[in-house]
């Protein structure tokens, strides 16, 4: 057909586009259909599920120190926050104080619920932070599932090192295998400082406590050791997860964790950037006593109290580092403790010393066979000191002990010069 009229043409367009409209728009735009038919596809299993990792910063106890941390599975679906921690001990455990001289002590690892969980640090004043992990819905659920297999009462016990296998360590397994192994890769660069260097910092604020942690660790300690291994610290976990990058499935990295939150911050308990210089203390400590042992010796015949202080002074000293060195040589060669082998510090904590405590105190003028045997062993304590000093020169005896060193030879030489010095006036009648 052909229109002649150009205006009633003009005049009858806009109906003819309202009847397409009305009868015809449902036909040409099938996606603006709403109700039962328009269902979305459905979310993939573990979509529900939210990993994070929760970190707790150290405390005043011992074994807070160190920090601690756990594993928080959320569930929206379920309504439920169940935080996985693998720290669990109980000073009741059969053979506790054995097992943990063994170093063969069984932790275990449980489930709380986070609302439980939480206002206990809080209470202690101990930091606390979350992590939201980056993880697909397969790896988020896979988590939770080795997380639950793991909590059964047949799987929970395993072998507890405090550098090797910890609740920490326990905590980054577990995320580096949900990743495939890719966490791990990222982490093999030189750490921030070896395991003596943390135990030092982390330890500061108990001078008796850090001077028995300096002489108990061995070489193993001071080894170099990756950023993998320092996550044995869990604030050192949070700081490697922070700066950690994950592939998607284009092969774009991303930040593993989504998104941190501060659930209380404290400064109860603060911890230096490195260990304390305590080198001079020491030094000052072990001439101060080293001195008056041998002032005691040198004067013992012209002074009662001198004599004492000779004689039971050095009996004194020479049983602290005698069972000192009784401990670290049972470290070395009877338990589990891996890092307390090759401990230099034996040099220093002879079991010459322990003995020469056994003797001291029945040497008399008369006795001429305890003066011999009180003379050969402070000879023996101050001579192996002596050694373990010059052994410093060679490579192989790196150890870092020099803190040790600046304490216990001055204490050792000034016994072993008391002592000579008192036993040759008494064989000249004078003492």
């Amino acid at each position: 057909m052909t229109w002649r009229n150009p205006a009633a043409a003009g005049r009858l367009c806009p109906w003819l586009l309202l009847l397409a409209l009305v009868f015809g728009g449902p036909k040409r735009l099938p996606a603006q259909v709403t109700g039962p038919r328009a269902m979305q596809a459905p979310s993939p299993p573990g979509s529900e599920l939210t990993i994070s990792i929760m970190t707790m910063g150290v405390g005043a106890e011992v074994w807070e120190r160190f920090g601690h941390n756990a594993i928080v599975v959320e569930d929206r679906r379920q309504g439920t926050s169940v935080a996985y921690n693998y720290g669990m001990f109980s000073f009741r455990q059969e053979n506790f104080l054995l097992r943990f001289i063994q170093g063969r002590m069984w932790y275990w690892m449980a489930g709380y619920p986070t609302e439980d969980d939480v206002p206990r640090y809080i209470a202690a004043r101990r930091s606390v932070w979350k992590q939201e992990l980056n993880l697909t819905p397969a790896q988020r659920l896979a988590m939770r599932e080795a997380l639950e297999h793991n909590a059964l009462d047949e799987n929970k016990f395993y072998r507890y090192d405090y550098y090797l296998d910890n609740c920490s360590t326990r905590v980054r397994d577990a995320i580096d295998r949900v990743l495939g192994g890719a966490f791990k890769t990222q982490m093999q660069g030189p750490a921030s400082g070896s395991f003596r260097f943390h135990t030092q910092r982390l330890n500061a604020n108990d001078v008796p406590l850090y001077t028995g942690l300096l002489l108990a660790l061995g070489h193993g300690a001071d080894r170099p050791t990756t950023r993998w291994e320092e996550m044995f610290l869990p604030l050192k976990l949070r700081e490697y997860l922070d700066a950690a990058r994950i592939p998607d499935s284009s092969g774009a990295l991303l930040p593993l964790v989504l998104k941190e939150q501060t659930l209380y911050l404290s400064d109860a308990y603060p911890v230096p950037d490195s260990p304390p210089a305590w080198g001079l203390a020491f030094l000052a400590a072990g001439m101060a006593i080293g001195g008056l042992l041998c002032w005691g010796g040198i004067t013992a015949g012209r002074s009662t109290a001198a004599r004492r202080v000779v004689q039971w002074g050095g009996t004194l000293s020479a049983l602290v580092t005698g069972v000192a060195g009784i401990i670290l040589a049972g470290l070395w060669a009877f338990t589990d403790h891996v890092i307390a082998a090759r401990n230099e510090n034996v040099l220093q904590c002879s079991l010459f010393a322990l003995a020469l405590a056994l003797v001291l105190p029945l040497v008399t003028p008369r006795r001429e066979g305890l003066r011999r045997a009180a003379r050969f062993l402070a000879m023996a304590v101050g001579s192996l000191s002596l050694l373990g000093l010059a052994l410093k020169l060679l490579p192989a005896f790196d150890q870092v002990n020099g803190q040790v060193l600046a304490l216990f030879v001055p204490i050792n030489l000034g016994l072993m010069l008391g002592v000579l010095a008192w036993v040759s006036r008494m064989k000249q009648g004078s003492a």
